[in-house]
Parts: structure tokens; C-alpha cells; sequence
């Protein structure tokens, strides 16, 4: 038996679902601990592109309980519309279960989310505008409606009449929107619950029954480490806690239940939105990982800013996450490159750092100090083992290896699932990875 979470070790879009949908063939359970529909993992199968931003990747496998848990926000519009996109495509759905305790993203939250932003003008921080913030902040004040909610009208309405009047408030008169009507919008999420009643559970419940029948659990963050609302470049962050901390806390487990945490990472760095970017690209060389990579939002289809790999985010990762191997995604993407850079400490006012600044204007000043690197200009596609791979992407591996002081388990080198060097299974495998130092 092995609790593993699976954690973004850079600023998301790492291709965690991909590993996720890898790992949970080894799990019986695989619970989403946090974030919402601002989420977005691309899984293929068979040639079959498949996105889901609430769902866990593990409801590919049919005797895999799928569990959204406490700690995320759901939009159940979205989630009805994830679940017919499965059916449609003869995907057994039974194992889907849902938290009766996470909070429901309503239309409000997505209304004042896009006004907000907008609002900022040139401080905008780069939400989705899928109202994950304001339901995060509802949550905060013990003003939120929970999925239970949904399911007895006479306690939605207790819980819904005076936020609402609120928000109607706040809309119209400082945002100029048109306020919403309570009946059309209890009607709504009524029905919502109907329809989702039967995946309701009390999540703590099923994971703990799990955990004493000695099943096997995957953790599966959102996000990544630099969007974490406490420990990643604030205020250019998400509204929960994508480290491995938050899995604790947003599946309701204590510490001691987690056997292992897996950090992926892809052979570059990108991030989408605002922030800084230290390591970030500009013109061709941009478009050439942003082309060969497929980069652009799973949820809101925006093209992600590409740069090197950075090393200095990599080992704080590391140390916040307390990652025991990495997931390196995305080889391929340089397989064209004659050189390739690695960032492994910063310039920041004269002096050098090797360590991430907290404060987001220093961080913004950071320059990239970085080592060059041959590249192999050699097709890594068709590779499935180590033995495989070019001796200089062995090489550039061994060195991020080396950089991060955490042993590599799983190299990864196009979207399908066979497209995969699994040196280890962090489930079922010994607590040791083969591509290290």
C-alpha cells in the first residue's frame, strides 16, 4: 500500500494529468484535494483527447473511486457537462463520488470574479474569471453554500437569500451588472442536485474506510507550487493551496497518511497570466516551444509564456512540497535544440541568490544566471527506456537531477500514455528512482 500526492512543481500545466491518468492504474482511489474549474488536465488515450477540469484523471479506469473532495470548488454546471462528455464517450462513471462539505462555485462568483479583474485594469492578476477566488473567499467568511446545500431546498435558501442580496448589491451598484434573481437561480442549483445527488458522499468517510482496508490513494493537486495562495508568487496566485500540504487539509487526512509526493516538471518552464517570469523567452524560440509544445490553456485556451528551466523555483518546490521524485514531462518539446539552458541561481540588485525571493517585486527584478547545455537534436518520441534516450538528454536529465537533489521516476516525451519511461512506480515501487545524481 502507498498515499502518494501527485503536486505541480512549477507554475501548473505540467502535464500532471497525463501522470495522474499514468499513476492511477496502480490506485484504488484518487481524490481531487483542491482548486476548481480554473483547473485543466488533457489526457489521450487511443488518440482520443480528453479535458476535465474537476473530475479526476483516475475515472479513466473503471474500478477507480474518483473522489472531488472537500477542499475544492465545484461549478456544477461544468461538472454535468464533464460527465456527459465521459458518457458519451462509454466511460464508466460509477466511481465518481463528490464531498458533500466542498463549496459550490454559484453564478455570482463568476460575475464578480470577470468585473474584479476587469476592474484592476493594468493590475489585473490573470484569473480565469471562473469565479474561483470569490467562492474561496465566500468559503473564508462562512458565507458559502456547499454541495449538501443543494440537496434540501429549505437549507439552500436559508443559505443562499442573504449572501445573494449581498452580492446583488455589490454587482449592480459598484460594477454596474445586472443583478440576478434568487428563484431562477435556486431553481437552478436545485436541480443541479438532483441531478448530482447520487456521487454525493461524506468524503473523509471514503477515504479513511480506504486507508484501513490498506487501498492504495493518489492525491491530485491542481495548479502548482508557484500558484499556491501562501507560498507561491502572491498576488499573481490561486486562491488554495496547490503544495503537497494542502492535500491534508483538502481531503481531510492527517500527515501521517501520505507515504510519498511526486513533483512534476516539465523539461521547461512555462506559466500563463501575469507575474514574473525570470527564465521567460521572447520571439522564435518562444514560438518554437509554445508551437512543438501545444501550449495553451486547458481551460481557458490562453498561449503560455515558454522559458527555460528554472532551478531555483525547482528546488523550493522541493523543499514546500518535500518531494521524494520528479515526473519530468515534455522531453520531446527540445528535441530540436542545440543547446539548452538551465537557470540555476539568480542576479537580483548586483548580488547573486540561489534561493526564491518572497516578495514579488524582488522576484520581478530577478535575472537568470544560467549553465548551458548541449542539446541532442534527435527525435526522443519513440523512446520507452532509459537505455533509449540520447546520451545527452541522459545527460541534461542527470543534471536537473543533480540541480533539484530528488531522483527522476517518470520521464515523459509526447501526450499518449505509451509515450512514457516509467524508471519507477512511486506506488508500487521501492522508495528509491534510478535517474539520479
Amino acid at each position: 500500500m502507498a498515499n502518494v500526492v501527485v503536486i505541480g512543481a512549477q507554475w501548473g500545466d505540467e502535464g500532471k494529468g497525463k501522470i495522474t491518468d499514468l499513476l492511477s492504474r496502480s490506485a484504488d482511489v484518487v481524490v481531487r484535494y483542491q482548486g476548481g474549474v480554473n483547473a485543466g488536465h488533457t489526457i489521450v488515450v487511443d488518440g482520443k483527447v480528453l479535458k476535465l477540469h474537476l473530475i479526476p484523471s483516475g475515472i479513466l479506469y473503471p474500478e477507480t473511486i474518483c473522489l472531488i473532495g472537500s477542499g475544492t470548488v465545484v461549478d456544477p454546471k461544468v461538472m454535468l457537462r464533464e460527465i456527459g462528455m465521459l458518457m458519451e464517450n462509454d466511460i464508466d462513471i460509477s466511481g465518481l463520488q463528490l464531498a458533500s462539505t466542498a463549496h459550490v462555485t454559484m453564478p455570482y462568483h463568476r460575475l464578480l470574479d470577470q468585473a474584479m479583474e476587469e476592474k484592476r485594469g493594468a493590475q489585473k492578476i490573470g484569473t480565469t474569471g471562473r469565479g474561483i477566488g470569490p467562492t474561496y473567499a465566500d468559503k473564508a467568511q462562512r458565507n458559502g453554500v456547499r454541495v449538501i446545500d443543494l440537496l434540501d431546498e429549505d437549507r439552500l435558501r436559508e443559505r443562499l437569500l442573504g449572501p445573494l442580496k449581498e452580492k446583488n448589491e455589490l454587482l449592480n451598484k459598484i460594477y454596474g451588472v445586472n443583478p440576478l434573481n434568487p428563484e431562477d437561480v435556486i431553481e437552478e442549483y436545485l436541480g443541479y442536485g438532483k441531478r448530482l445527488s447520487t456521487h454525493v458522499v461524506e468524503c473523509t468517510r471514503t477515504i479513511h474506510e480506504a486507508a484501513r482496508n490498506r487501498k492504495n490513494i493518489l492525491f491530485e493537486g491542481a495548479q502548482g507550487t508557484l500558484l499556491d495562495l501562501d507560498h507561491g508568487t502572491y498576488p499573481y496566485v490561486t486562491s488554495s493551496n496547490p503544495v503537497s500540504g494542502g492535500a491534508c487539509i483538502g481531503a481531510g487526512v492527517g500527515p501521517t497518511l501520505i507515504d510519498r509526493v511526486i513533483g512534476v516538471a516539465k523539461a521547461y518552464t512555462t506559466r500563463v497570466g501575469e507575474g514574473p517570469f525570470p527564465t521567460e523567452l521572447q520571439g522564435s524560440l518562444n514560438d518554437q516551444l509554445c508551437d512543438r509544445g501545444g501550449e495553451f490553456g486547458t481551460t481557458t485556451g490562453r498561449r503560455r509564456r515558454c522559458g527555460w528551466f528554472d532551478g531555483v523555483i525547482g528546488r523550493y518546490a522541493v523543499e514546500v512540497n518535500g518531494l521524494d521524485c520528479l515526473a519530468i514531462t515534455k522531453l520531446d518539446v527540445l528535441d530540436e535544440l542545440n543547446e539548452i539552458k538551465v537557470c540555476i541561481a539568480y542576479e537580483l540588485d548586483g548580488k547573486t541568490i540561489e534561493h526564491f525571493p518572497s516578495c514579488a517585486e524582488s522576484f520581478a527584478r530577478c535575472k537568470p544566471i544560467f549553465k548551458v547545455l548541449p542539446g541532442w537534436q534527435g527525435s526522443t518520441a519513440h523512446c520507452r527506456r532509459l537505455e533509449d534516450l540520447p546520451s545527452t538528454a541522459m545527460n541534461y536529465l542527470r543534471f536537473l537531477a543533480e540541480l533539484m537533489e530528488v531522483p527522476i521516476a517518470i520521464v515523459s516525451l509526447g501526450a499518449s500514455r505509451d509515450q512514457t519511461i516509467v524508471v519507477e512506480d512511486p506506488i508500487h515501487g521501492p522508495k528509491r528512482a534510478l535517474l539520479s545524481c
